[in-house]
């Protein structure tokens, strides 16, 4: 929806809304795909969003829930009953009612199961909520068609349409034995010309991939990515066939990950949003921000120690900065390379190749920035810089390669090491990677003047 349809359809709908008229709210929005009406409602005052919920059928406020932003959402499902929530939950197929329960409290998730109707929806929900919700498990609906490879393509047909009453789409036939073990997949075209009595197993597909319920959603993400799949089978421990992942899931997983990553490396420690409270903020930035003062202290420190250069040379405060800010853009290069490669499984091979390719690139990225660097300070610096001669400048570009040298390797290291330990590697491409890399760089620089000139 473009944003001036957008814009009038919201005046509308708040002078329609004031003047309670259902009819006009109704028609307003009869048309709209649950997710335009969850921007829209997201635009809305809160108020104002919960009688559009409540004034709507259950068949359309089920999927507009799941759509909505999370902060709006948790606040209309506090204002609504666990009756009323449980009308909306059996809508919903088994995985966005599950991820809709997970977020309520213990008690209110107990009374809102034992309110819906279909008994074996609740214990697919059940089932599900028993996942982590960055698993296969997580991710995973119940809702797919199964035929065992026992029945010939008569009965198979037959089943499927009962099955098949239940679902909003198909998108693919699994077969399993009589354990339920997955054993293949089912072409519907095959299906549709094979003889009535051809058993099952004479015509199905064994080359089928999968994952298991336990596996991490990224490995998830990883074998549709690689096998260009739009849906993929789950199974247990035993091989049998518990649910399936379609793409949809899978790309609101990757889009949340981005958004806190992206987060993560711009100093944020909680998942916020523009429009959070001033609190809720605070909570998120301050956190870091206090690591990057604490960082500056630790820089200041290391500037004050060397207070005899800064008095004997004083030509060298101009070029602190150029060294701290090199550092850190080189160390965030490298971390944010390294850091895409540990999320889509691109990054083989050996720690000790990697950071070797890691130092032959900055050695040469250093080199051209040097010469640069040389050529400038030649033909411009020399005239504007009191003290700027070729000793100073073989100073600044000798730090300057030392500089970009070991940043690479800083941020290129710091990320695998803390993908091994377990601990996000998205944490590393954040205020971390430039701060530590800002210290080391001032370090350097003056540790090598110190060297050249002598003081």
């Amino acid at each position: 929806m473009i944003n001036q349809e957008h814009n009038i359809l919201l005046d509308s709908l708040r002078e329609f809304i004031a003047q309670k008229n259902i009819a006009q709210v109704s028609r307003l929005l009869k048309d709209l795909h649950a997710a335009d009406i969850a921007e829209v409602l997201d635009d809305l005052d809160f108020e104002e969003a919960l009688f559009v919920i409540r004034l709507l059928d259950s068949d359309i406020t089920a999927d507009i829930l799941a759509e909505l932003d999370d902060d709006l959402q948790e606040k209309i499902l506090e204002n609504l009953s666990a009756k009323e929530i449980a009308e909306e939950i059996e809508e919903l197929e088994t995985d966005d009612a599950a991820d809709i329960i997970a977020d309520l409290p213990d008690d209110k998730k107990e009374e809102v199961i034992s309110h819906i109707d279909d008994k074996e929806h609740a214990k697919d929900i059940v089932e599900l909520l028993r996942y982590d919700e960055d698993t296969a498990g997580g991710l995973m609906g119940k809702e797919y068609i199964e035929v065992n490879e026992n029945w010939n393509v008569l009965r198979s047909v037959a089943e499927m349409r009962k099955q098949a009453e239940e679902l909003n789409q198909v998108h693919t036939i699994y077969v399993v034995d009589n354990d339920g073990i997955l054993e293949g997949r089912l072409s519907l075209k095959k299906l549709l010309t094979t003889p009535t009595k051809t058993p099952i197993k004479d015509v199905y597909n064994s080359n089928i991939h999968y994952v298991k319920v336990n596996d991490s959603a990224d490995e998830v993400a990883r074998v549709m990515q690689k096998y260009d799949l739009f849906v993929i089978p789950v199974i247990d421990e035993m091989g049998r066939l518990v649910g399936q992942i379609t793409i949809d899931d899978v790309v609101d997983y990757i889009k949340e990950e981005a958004e806190k990553d992206y987060q993560m490396a711009a100093g944020i420690s909680d998942d916020v949003e523009a429009d959070d409270s001033i609190a809720e903020l605070i909570k998120a930035r301050l956190p870091w921000l206090i690591v990057a003062l604490l960082g500056g202290f630790v820089s200041v420190t290391v500037l004050s120690s060397f207070g005899d250069a800064m008095n004997a040379y004083g030509t060298l405060f101009f070029f602190t900065p150029l060294i701290a800010a090199t550092a850190g853009n080189v160390g965030v290069q490298s971390s944010a390379i390294v850091v895409q490669g540990l999320a889509n499984g691109t990054l083989t091979g050996s720690i000790w190749k990697r950071l070797l390719k890691e130092i032959t690139l900055s050695l040469i990225n250093g080199i051209i920035l040097a010469v640069i660097l040389m050529l400038i300070g030649k033909f411009l610096l020399s005239n504007i810089i009191v003290g700027f001669d070729a000793k100073m400048a073989i100073t600044v570009a000798i730090s300057l390669i030392s500089v970009i040298i070991i940043a690479s390797l800083i941020g290129t290291f710091v990320p695998i090491f803390l993908d091994k330990k377990g601990i996000d590697p998205a944490v590393a491409t954040g205020p971390f990677i430039t701060t530590s890399n800002d210290i080391f760089g001032i370090f350097i620089f003056f540790t090598i003047a110190k060297i050249i000139l002598g003081f």
